[in-house]
């Protein structure tokens, strides 16, 4: 059984999700199962079926949540340093054919959100990264086609 990698604020979302699910969203589909089974003939009832999925695609997303919070390593990044980038690390890199300046902070797959600028320790960009240190020049290979970065600044925070 492989940890999973993920900051305290990563693992604390995923802490508030399934407390959700369980105590709001498990209580409302059971309540709109028994509303649905009192309109008679379940084999033709759409609004049963359609209660019934939901409940399956809920309990599937509790076990998903149970299992990633029972192999989480929580990392607390905090108390990171060095100069080489690592998970947790807040990259600062600049495009070497556009000199556009882009913020990363690599975190778990779970937690990884591009338009917030974090990215999950598995993508392309973050296995290019990792191991560097500032001033290093690193290819990553994008959907998009290849890319050039420079590392400015590695921070931990």
């Amino acid at each position: 059984m492989d940890k999973i990698p993920m900051t305290a604020p990563g693992y604390a979302a995923l802490e508030v999700e399934l407390k959700r699910r369980q105590q709001e969203e498990r209580p409302r589909i059971i309540a709109a199962i028994s509303e649905a089974r009192s309109h008679g003939d379940l084999s033709e009832n759409a609004e049963y079926h359609a209660a019934k999925e939901a409940q399956s695609l809920n309990e599937g997303r509790i076990a998903e949540l149970e299992d990633k919070l029972s192999r989480a390593e929580v990392i607390d990044v905090s108390k990171l340093s060095g100069n080489t980038v690592k998970f947790g690390a807040t990259v600062t890199l600049t495009d070497e054919d556009t000199e556009e300046e882009k913020v990363y902070q690599i975190v778990g797959e779970s937690e990884a959100d591009v338009k917030d600028g974090r990215v999950s320790i598995t993508s392309p960009i973050a296995r290019a990264l990792i191991s560097k240190k500032v001033g290093d020049t690193v290819e990553v290979n994008t959907p998009g086609g290849g890319k050039s970065y420079e590392i400015l600044k590695i921070v931990f925070k």
